[in-house]
């Protein structure tokens, strides 16, 4: 499914033709839906949801040494989307590790047991770590012997450096790109965005969006995933 634009500037373009038409809002969706080949704007969103969330293929998008962030606002899935990331590695063969600051194993197994069935039967096959000692430092002792292209996700970056004793974020980051290059693993940070994102400004979250309050070098990222209303929009490396 090839769209002539990202789908948030086809609804801004729809929003514009309404307005400008003095038509409904849903017409001018259909016919913009219309234009890129669907018989509706329900069927084009349906379809885009389903190829923009399909674990396999993004999965199939990331290289070994690579660091992605999948950033959202609270309950837009970010978590789910994490974990299904994580089951879609080991469908193909490779290992994956789930660390978490915020959720318990309990929160982790009651998410991973409401996947489909074709992801969740992997799930005993995740590496869960919900350790309160979650640092750059105790990934890096836990995947000492990580074969390459295993895949990790850290929920979430903004709890890093919480306590005191850790290193400042900059610092674990810099040594987590550094090991993810040379062992050739895949690191996911699920991301917190900003309070002040409001989406009637934007449609979608973007890198100025992300919640930091500890300095951080977003250049170490090579892929930046935002998701809201259901929606999944790509930046950095991942649109190339």
């Amino acid at each position: 499914m090839r769209l002539s634009a990202p789908i948030h500037r086809l609804k801004r373009a729809a929003r514009m033709q309404a307005r400008d038409q003095a038509i409904p809002l849903h017409a001018a969706l259909d016919r913009v839906a219309i234009a890129e080949g669907f018989a509706s704007w329900s069927l084009l969103a349906s379809r885009h949801r389903r190829q923009a969330h399909d674990p396999a293929r993004l999965h199939a998008m990331l290289l070994p040494g690579e660091l992605v962030l999948i950033a959202a606002r609270p309950h837009q899935g970010k978590t789910v989307l994490a974990l299904r990331l994580a089951l879609a590695a080991i469908a193909v063969g490779n290992s994956a590790h789930f660390f978490s600051l915020d959720y318990t194993p309990r929160d982790i197994s009651g998410a991973l047991s409401a996947l489909p069935a074709d992801l969740s039967r992997h799930a005993t096959d995740l590496n869960v770590d919900c350790s309160d000692h979650i640092s750059a430092d105790h990934l890096i002792q836990r995947l000492a012997s990580a074969p390459p292209h295993t895949l990790i996700v850290v929920d979430y970056l903004q709890l890093l450096d919480q306590k005191r004793t850790h290193p400042p974020l900059q610092q674990q980051v810099e040594t987590l790109a550094a090991f993810a290059r040379q062992r050739g693993l895949i690191v996911v940070f699920i991301c917190q965005i900003d309070r002040t994102f409001d989406p009637a400004d934007a449609p979608m979250p973007g890198p100025a969006d992300i919640r930091l309050p500890n300095p951080l070098d977003l250049g170490l990222f090579s892929r930046f995933w935002f998701l809201h209303d259901g929606h999944l929009q790509m930046a950095g490396a991942a649109t190339a």
